[in-house]
């Protein structure tokens, strides 16, 4: 799948599965994404008025928690799906946070800010599915301070058999039927297993964050390795990156 077939196609799917993508992420992750958001969230250690960007944000629930855990501080959450952007929208308002909460539909591979501009930049279960994902990590790695953060939580390869077969049965054969009972969408959940085949296990994931100049690279897998956590921290010799 060439890159801009590969972004028009994935705009398309979660375009089509927005209405259901909050009730499907419990299904997907066996309702383990709220604890693997908590734990990311405990070791990135937002401080009161940091500025965070987050990427990919989708119905924006780590957007959310990035804005509680700064408290003042602003936060963007950007994504190129205005379905998406338009959920997370209701659930910020909900919450009084729209004063503190910008949203933006935007690229990941190329984004609208300048240079060394957050403390934080997060994407959360969507590095598998850009065009480029050294691209998007470079831009991560520009917009962010020096001594600043770049943080990805992403589905994985399991690690430990036999949760491993029994997992990618479910992932590949169960979760298409539970896309097409539960969100009406069969095709779409039938390619979300497909996008992780060629996605880096966390060991090579966590090889590209150094290969692009990230320091203290750390990987954490989550629930048997089905999730990873890859945190880099810009050094003052990325400035120019």
């Amino acid at each position: 799948m060439q890159s801009k077939s590969k972004e028009e196609f994935v705009h398309s799917v979660f375009e089509s599965i927005a209405p259901k993508y909050d009730l499907m992420n419990n299904v997907l992750s066996f309702r383990r994404h709220k604890a693997w958001r908590k734990f990311t969230m405990k070791r990135m250690n937002v401080q009161p008025g940091e500025l965070a960007l987050d990427l990919c944000c989708g119905t924006c629930d780590w957007t959310i928690s990035l804005a509680q855990a700064s408290g003042n501080g602003p936060i963007i959450g950007l994504d190129f799906s205005q379905n998406m952007l338009d959920y997370g929208a209701v659930k910020i308002k909900e919450l009084g946070l729209d004063k503190q909460i910008t949203l933006i539909r935007g690229n990941a591979m190329s984004l609208p800010f300048e240079d060394n501009s957050f403390d934080y930049v997060t994407i959360g279960f969507a590095l598998r599915n850009v065009p480029d994902l050294e691209q998007v990590i470079r831009e991560m790695q520009r917009v962010v301070k020096p001594g600043g953060m770049v943080v990805s939580l992403e589905l994985s390869k399991p690690t430990w058999q036999p949760f491993k077969s029994i997992y990618y049965f479910y992932f590949r054969q169960v979760l298409p039927f539970l896309g097409k009972l539960i969100a009406k969408r069969y095709d779409q959940y039938k390619w979300l297993p497909e996008s992780l085949v060629n996605f880096p296990d966390h060991k090579q994931l966590a090889a590209i964050f150094g290969k692009q100049g990230l320091q203290q690279v750390e990987a954490y897998p989550l629930t048997g390795g089905i999730a990873a956590l890859h945190v880099g921290i810009k050094g003052k010799s990325n400035l120019g990156v």
